[in-house]
């Protein structure tokens, strides 16, 4: 008979999600896809929202916050368009 092993209390890394996503426009994103695809910081992303310069995420639950990735990809084409 083998023993029984304990279990880890650790939980399992969730996946990745990679910046293919946004070129789904109805896909909703993580905070960390948003700050790869617009290569600014989580606190300025943030910043941007509360002065109403960057589009603003939607909450799918009390702690999960999620960007639409059609507004983050119009978002950088203006952005592209000002330069």
């Amino acid at each position: 008979m083998r023993p029984v092993e304990a279990r880890s209390s650790q939980k399992r890394p969730q996946p990745r999600q990679t910046v293919l996503s946004a070129q789904i426009p109805e896909a909703r994103l993580k905070i960390q896809t948003v700050v790869e695809l617009t290569g600014l910081s989580e606190s300025s992303i943030r910043r941007k929202v509360a002065e109403q310069k960057f589009p603003a995420p939607i909450k799918d639950g009390p702690r999960c916050t999620r960007w639409v990735a059609g507004s983050v990809m119009a978002y950088l084409r203006r952005q592209g368009a000002a330069v």
